[in-house]
């Protein structure tokens, strides 16, 4: 299954920790970035390796380190290397050689955050840095001010740009960056419906509230389900005709690229499946 909601919760906030893990998001990011005080950066990574021990979760546990290149990501990388982890969210990405050191030492699946003008310049040679680049993911907060954006269009380009870098690498499609206000749950319906529509799977969110819009969002409807197990079906009578392409009962084109299109409806269909695998 394609996870449709990545929750973010501050490490040095065990209660919250806790809460988190039961709040039914797909995946729980345990941040010791941003929302983390530097004085509490040690309490944080020491939360992250409590959940570690206590692994497997029933479901992916990610951490957000601190930037390798900063004061706290260095150590934040040597603690978890090698956890019961799903992996590591790696922020403010710009060089591939940093991120080659970090995922050789961390042994874990790395998200790439791009959250500069410089990152986002180098999204291709990051995508491909290491065989455990897992995904790729805007930090839009830091991103619109690093390029002087006044606002939302201002970001645009660069979300189709990320798009493109990760699937021409090969990676999951991106996973939206979190929507801040909180309690304009309209405003995160409309944002990530635009981000479904521009190639977007799945968003990071940091309260509860917002996983049931964005679960919504991300779930195909009866329809689309219908549609894509139709297509399914005209492929696999195709297939036995010995032909790659046909008309279905509809009288809609079905190819191989209609087909994949189909596959990925169904992978985000069934959220009872357990999710496995897999930006700010």
């Amino acid at each position: 299954m394609t996870l449709r909601s990545w929750l973010y919760v501050p490490g040095h906030r065990a209660d919250r920790v806790a809460k988190a893990l039961a709040a039914g998001a797909d995946a729980v990011v345990v941040d010791l970035e941003d929302a983390v005080p530097p004085d509490q950066k040690a309490a944080a990574r020491e939360t992250a390796l409590r959940l570690a021990a206590k692994g497997p979760h029933d479901r992916p546990l990610w951490v957000r380190v601190n930037d390798p290149a900063g004061p706290w990501g260095e150590d934040d990388v040597d603690a978890l290397a090698g956890l019961s982890l799903a992996g590591l969210r790696v922020p403010r990405c710009e060089d591939p050689g940093l991120v080659r050191e970090v995922a050789t030492r961390a042994g874990l699946p790395l998200q790439l955050l791009l959250e500069s003008a410089a990152g986002l310049a180098r999204a291709a040679e990051l995508a491909t840095a290491h065989p455990l680049v897992a995904g790729l993911g805007l930090g839009e907060a830091d991103l619109s001010a690093d390029l002087r954006v006044t606002g939302d269009d201002g970001l645009a380009w660069a979300r189709g740009w990320v798009v493109v870098a990760a699937r021409a690498a090969g990676l999951p499609s991106p996973v939206q960056s979190v929507y801040t206000d909180v309690a304009d749950l309209d405003g995160l319906r409309a944002s990530t419906e635009r981000a479904r529509a521009t190639g977007f799977v799945g968003r990071s969110v940091v309260h509860p509230r917002q996983i049931p819009v964005v679960h919504e969002v991300f779930t195909p409807t009866a329809a689309e389900v219908a549609a894509a197990r139709a297509v399914l079906s005209a492929a696999a009578r195709a297939e036995e005709a010995g032909e790659v392409a046909v008309l279905d009962a509809d009288g809609r084109f079905v190819d191989p690229a209609v087909v994949r299109r189909a596959r990925l409806v169904l992978d985000l269909t069934d959220p009872s499946e357990p999710p496995t695998g897999g930006t700010s």
